[in-house]
């Protein structure tokens, strides 16, 4: 088997050996690079994890509450809930589970050339359409991801894949604001995304990438039948476990197990319903305290106490890089680097995390690279200090603090409580900020316009991840617009690198230009948690809360 491992992994190896390399980061690695799960938790000397809990059981409906949502257009998905909807009926390429283990899931394998800058995808051949009963091809694979990678088509992936795939070039139209030509970006090669046979494709970039498996589980990234042009809503075919047959969007949502035969293990329930219980997180939880709903999508600080006293609800949580950001935009105040700064030094996020989250989780860092990616880099505390935030605000032109509007939503209720105990250390610095609290379906309609908003993210894999979708320059999500040259550079370079040392040196120069120049204040780390009735077997949490119900059962 040895000489037909990629080239790092035996490198790899050597390092755990050495103690060079922690045993997590080498399973990640080696599971990354096409080693089966089971065999690199045996080279690893790890055990796998046990999700036993008893014989599955078939039967039986299982009532979710969560947001229900437009569903119709899964490239443009921007909320979890959406795709936690979606991905019953449409799937993945690839799965990463509660272990941050990436695996195959329509892709049976696949192999990194020893550069990283070619992955051969090897698809399942036993995959089948729901409707019709064909199977899922490298056609199929090839048009969504090209759809994807189309600037026009909306989609967050061209951020993450940019500068791995894709090429940037000018158009006639003249950009107004700039004067200049506007820049688009395309694929940066006709054999890019390249098809080998009816169940074989390449994704061949200009640069090495290191996480090409954990991308094609990017949540918007669903493969949906070709034949229905992107869109999808009840009745869409799917190659996933359940066929959606109700969509009120608000109100509730309506899947059934798949009747001719799901090529994976499950379905066990027979029904899912989810509940659309508004923003009122104690109306959440009366429906779970009387048995109207079972699970809860994610839980509320508010309401945690009260639910640990129910005898029948089990409390599932786990330490994550789920954040929000107070992130602005680079117009006037912010425009100035010094006001950027002020705000951070401004916060006090030890203070933040114990007051809007009950201490469940670590203070932000201000630079989005949680201690939970393996290329963090500890680059130093950033502390409060006030006498700071007033001299950079002077600086900048205000010696007298200066006047502003923050948008957020009122739930989770945690984010609400961040942004009050925010505004009150703000104000201490002279940062006078108003607080517009929006109905969160209103605030998801203008998250990328407003100039200061509070944003939740959710967890990823790699540190990478999080920056390619949230800052490189002309990504869908980057939310801020912001735009630092020396940023990108750095990202791209960090992106190809396996060995997590060399990455983590590259991510200590990026977070070092994101507390002097970046345009958020990240206030904390949070620990997730969500709330299911003890019937609910074969379910464990996620720490970017996706559901996947074709493995849960009910106990008998």
């Amino acid at each position: 088997m040895t000489d037909k491992l990629h080239p790092y992994v035996t490198a790899a190896g050597r390092e755990m050996a050495d103690g060079k390399l922690d045993r997590r980061e080498f399973l990640r690695v080696a599971t990354l690079l096409g080693v089966g799960a089971s065999a690199a938790y045996s080279m690893a000397g790890l055990s796998m994890p046990a999700m036993a809990q008893g014989a599955p059981r078939k039967g039986g409906t299982v009532r979710l509450g969560m947001r229900v949502q437009d569903l119709s257009n899964p490239a443009t998905y921007s909320w979890i809930e959406s795709a936690n909807a979606a991905r019953q009926v449409v799937e993945y390429l690839t799965i990463t589970g509660v272990d941050n283990v990436t695996r195959p899931n329509l892709i049976e394998k696949w192999e990194a050339s020893p550069d990283l800058k070619s992955w051969k995808m090897s698809l399942r051949k036993d995959v089948k359409w729901r409707k019709g009963g064909r199977n899922f091809t490298a056609d199929d694979a090839i048009w969504n991801l090209k759809r994807h990678l189309d600037p026009a088509t909306g989609s967050s992936t061209v951020g993450l894949l940019r500068a791995f795939i894709l090429e940037n070039y000018e158009l006639d139209e003249i950009d107004p604001k700039t004067q200049k030509k506007k820049v688009s970006a395309r694929l940066w090669d006709a054999n890019a995304i390249r098809k080998v046979d009816d169940f074989t494709f390449e994704i061949n970039g200009k640069i090495p990438n290191l996480g090409i498996p954990e991308a094609m589980f990017h949540y918007p990234l669903l493969m949906l039948d070709p034949a229905e042009g992107g869109k999808f809503g009840v009745g869409s075919n799917g190659t996933g476990a359940y066929d959606m047959v109700e969509l009120e969007v608000g109100k509730r949502a309506v899947f059934t197990a798949r009747k001719d035969g799901y090529w994976g293990q499950g379905p066990w329930i027979d029904r899912l319903e989810i509940v659309d219980l508004g923003d009122d997180a104690a109306a959440q939880v009366s429906a779970l305290a009387s048995k109207q709903v079972d699970m809860i999508y994610q839980g509320a600080v508010s309401t945690l106490p009260t639910v640990e006293r129910l005898p029948h609800v089990q409390v599932n949580m786990v330490d994550t890089g789920y954040t929000a950001v107070a992130r602005v935009q680079p117009v006037k105040p912010f425009d100035d680097k010094r006001v950027r700064q002020a705000l951070r030094y401004a916060t006090d996020t030890e203070a933040v995390l114990k007051a809007a989250h009950r201490g469940l989780g670590k203070p932000g860092e201000h630079h989005h690279v949680s201690p939970a990616h393996p290329e963090y880099a500890n680059i130093g505390f950033m502390k409060r200090d006030v006498a700071k935030a007033k001299a950079l605000l002077a600086e900048a032109g205000f010696p007298n603090g200066l006047d502003t509007e923050i948008a957020c939503r009122p739930q989770p209720d945690w984010e609400l409580l961040a942004v009050q105990t925010m505004v009150e250390q703000w104000k201490e610095a002279g940062l006078r900020v108003k607080i517009n609290v929006m109905p969160s379906a209103q605030y998801w309609d203008v998250w990328t316009k407003v100039p200061f908003g509070f944003t939740t993210w959710a967890h990823r894999p790699l540190g990478v991840m999080v920056l390619g979708l949230a800052y490189r320059t002309g990504a869908a999500w980057n939310e801020s617009n912001w735009s630092n040259k020396e940023f990108d550079a750095l990202l791209a370079e960090a992106e190809g690198y396996l060995d997590v040392e060399k990455r983590r040196a590259v991510m200590a120069k990026i977070e070092q230009i994101m507390l002097d120049d970046g345009p958020a204040v990240v206030p904390v780390w949070r620990a997730v948690f969500n709330y299911t009735d003890k019937k609910i077997k074969g379910y464990k949490i996620h720490p970017s809360i996706y559901i996947d119900f074709k493995d849960v059962w009910l106990e008998g």
